[in-house]
Formats: C-alpha cells, sequence, structure tokens
C-alpha cells in the first residue's frame, strides 16, 4: 500500500464519521454535548494529519510521523469518548450537575479552564441520547477512535508504507 493510499483511506474515515456526526445533530436532530464536540475535533485532527499525509505522500519517517500524529488525535479521541461512556454510566446520584454550555464557557474562561470543565462533564454528557445495536454513540464513537487508533499504529510501525504513488520508483 503507497503512504497517498494509506492516508486517503484514514482521512476518509475520519470524515465519514464527521459527516455521520453532523448528519445525526442537523437531520436526526440529536444536540451534541461538550464531550460530543470535543471527540469531534480529536477526529477532525485525524483527518487533517491524514489529509496533509495524503498531499504530500512521504515515505519512511515522513510517514511514521504524520501516522504518529493522527494517532495521537486518535488516542485523545480515546481518552474523550472512555470518560463520556464511563460518565454515562454512573449511578445517576454520581452524575455531575448540569454545566454552562460550550459557548458560554469560551467567553468567559480561559482555554485550559475550558478543557478541564467539559472532560468533567456534566448531566447533558451522561445522558444516553442515541444508540444503535444496544451500544450508546459515545460507546461506538470508543470503538472507532481505537480501531483509527490501531490503524495509526500501522503506520508508525511502517508496514506497507511505500512513498508517493505506485509509479515506478526512481
Amino acid at each position: 500500500m503507497t503512504s497517498r493510499l494509506y492516508f486517503a483511506a484514514g482521512f476518509a474515515a475520519a470524515v465519514a464519521a464527521l459527516v455521520f456526526a453532523y448528519l445525526l445533530q442537523y437531520i436526526g436532530g440529536l444536540e451534541p454535548c461538550p464531550l460530543c464536540i470535543f471527540q469531534r475535533v480529536a477526529m477532525a485532527g485525524v483527518a487533517l494529519f491524514c489529509l496533509i499525509g495524503w498531499i504530500h505522500g512521504p515515505g519512511g519517517a515522513g510517514h511514521r510521523i504524520y501516522a504518529g500524529l493522527a494517532g495521537l488525535s486518535a488516542i485523545a479521541g480515546v481518552a474523550i469518548a472512555a470518560r463520556h461512556v464511563w460518565l454515562m454510566h454512573l449511578p445517576a446520584d454520581q452524575v455531575p450537575a448540569c454545566g454552562p454550555g460550550l459557548n458560554y464557557l469560551i467567553h468567559i474562561m480561559p482555554l485550559q479552564e475550558v478543557v478541564s470543565t467539559v472532560l468533567r462533564g456534566d448531566a447533558s454528557c451522561a445522558t444516553v441520547k442515541g444508540s444503535f445495536a444496544g451500544l450508546s454513540l459515545p460507546a461506538w464513537s470508543l470503538i472507532y477512535f481505537i480501531l483509527l487508533t490501531i490503524g495509526a499504529l500501522v503506520g508508525v510501525l511502517g508496514f506497507g508504507a511505500r512513498s508517493g504513488s505506485a509509479r515506478s520508483s526512481d
């Protein structure tokens, strides 16, 4: 597999997840909680690093660097989605109280405090708003991020990576 094909596949997978999330929001009427938004940011990071890798088409170390950066974004997504799933499984008396919306937090707090507050979660993040095949949407997100992390690990280890396109080598 060429480097470009590897990153094109990663980009397509990440964009498909983002498109699905936006369809659920704008067509399905599911309003995302702050942790959902953070998961989208992590997925956008995967998409961005895969897009850059796809355009550049590096081999060797470049391939590993882009795959590693996409992997770091995917690992961040794993952590955020795992936190989200954990919040959803807390007993009702242990769920944090509802907090202000993300837009409000961004306007009144420094970025570091916004991130900290969102990652603590609140009742809006502990509510199951949608599910498929018996799993909540954050659980599916967690599975998807784990698969993307495995894909990035394959890229970091350099399995099957050739630079550029499948044309003859120089």
